[in-house]
């Protein structure tokens, strides 16, 4: 795999983390270049940042366990909040795991709130694949 390839995958997988990382200026740069497959590119992108919220979905599945400790990072009350929102809107708020600031934190919620694994790869897959797809189409000017 390509330097460039792997590249993109570290940034699109740690963008999809609690990290202040962002993927979509990596991508444009390599899409501009014109120096790699388009296809595999938005293939490498999605595939990373699937990953990464993943790993969220992860760590959401297990940190309830630490929520009595003084160092948890989030109070019973906004975990309640979360929890109350993700049941409002159910797993159909995975469809917006794409966007900034929001979206890694929902994937965590996800994990909290016992979503099933196949159900949350899809709906994330989509998702991200579709902004990944989008990106990509109006930095090559694909929309006409």
């Amino acid at each position: 795999m390509s330097g460039a390839y792997l590249g993109l995958f570290f940034a699109a997988f740690g963008a999809a983390t609690l990290l202040p990382l962002q993927s979509e200026a990596v991508l444009v740069g390599l899409l501009l270049s014109d120096r790699y497959w388009h296809w595999a590119l938005l293939a490498v992108a999605t595939f990373g940042n699937v990953l990464g919220s993943l790993l969220n979905w992860w760590l959401g599945r297990g940190i309830e366990r630490f929520r009595d400790r003084r160092w948890f990072p989030v109070g019973p009350r906004h975990l309640e909040k979360a929890r109350r929102h993700y049941q409002r809107f159910g797993h159909w708020s995975l469809l917006l795991s794409w966007l900034p600031v929001i979206g890694d934190p929902l994937t965590l919620v996800a994990g909290v709130m016992r979503e099933p694994l196949g159900r949350f790869l899809l709906i994330v897959t989509l998702a991200k694949g579709a902004r990944y797809g989008v990106l990509a189409m109006a930095t090559l000017g694909w929309m006409g």
